[in-house]
């Protein structure tokens, strides 16, 4: 009689224990979920309200760059200019390409309609000034711009019989992404810093689903822009331990005693 009562007690701590485990992940998502409006909304707005227009500086800049690149490419002869300022392609000598990809993060692609992605652009640079600040912003869109860059020239060294990765040579003529991949490299950025899912999945996610439905030099940019942000949202406040790891490493290296 004791031990069926005691099989009895086991039976019901049992429920009790996966009944909390499931309500208790239950009541994960909609705390991930209010954490992401918190961090990526509700804290911005704050700041805003704090700093005032002078919190959206780069934001503006970036989008009256943009659009002046545009105006002036409409213009007789403007084309060209705005390529020779701020145009990037994977034949351009490697210095070239370096003095004008700081250019290039406001260099709209000339065949498409520049209005639709300015929303995007005035959103991506606000919410990372006003979380990151204006150096770490201008800092990771230009990181994650040199990253497909540099990566697109890999890949045309690599030749098109490379496993997939390489590139055929007419590639290098085709002109890179411009502000996208500044874009999409804040806003993954700020979705692995904030801890932010449904903001990671509406970049990275459409990033991947882009590269799949409509595989392009573009759609291989934006990936290698996702990962390379994807990498410094995650070194980011590792500082110290980095230091740490490469004094070791060059006193090892040197053989320097301690």
């Amino acid at each position: 009689m004791e031990r069926a009562a005691g099989d009895e007690l086991v039976v019901v701590e049992a429920v009790a224990v996966g009944g909390a485990r499931r309500w208790g992940g239950l009541r994960f998502v909609p705390r991930v979920l209010w954490g992401e409006w918190e961090g990526i909304v509700v804290d911005p707005v704050r700041r805003l309200r704090r700093r005032g227009p002078g919190g959206l500086v780069l934001a503006f800049v970036a989008c009256g760059g943009v659009v002046f690149f545009h105006a002036l490419a409409q213009r007789p002869g403007g084309a060209d200019v705005v390529r020779m300022l701020g145009g990037v392609q994977g034949d351009l000598p490697l210095w070239v390409a370096l003095l004008r990809t700081p250019v290039s993060l406001y260099v709209p692609a000339l065949d498409l309609p520049v209005w639709g992605g300015i929303a995007q652009l005035f959103l991506a640079f606000a919410l990372a000034e006003l979380t990151l600040g204006r150096a770490r912003t201008l800092a990771v869109a230009y990181a994650a711009t040199l990253a497909g860059t540099l990566t697109v020239r890999l890949m045309l060294a690599a030749g098109p019989d490379a496993w997939g990765f390489g590139l055929p040579p007419e590639a290098g003529q085709v002109l890179d992404t411009g502000p996208s991949a500044a874009v999409v490299g804040l806003f993954t950025y700020l979705a692995v810093l904030r801890r932010a899912p449904v903001l990671f999945t509406l970049t990275g996610g459409s990033m991947l689903v882009e590269s799949v439905v409509r595989p392009n030099l573009a759609g291989r940019e934006h990936l290698i822009a996702v990962a390379a942000a994807v990498v410094l949202g995650l070194l980011h406040g590792q500082g110290v331990r980095l230091r740490r790891l490469l004094r070791e490493w060059l006193r090892v290296r040197l053989h320097v005693p301690r």
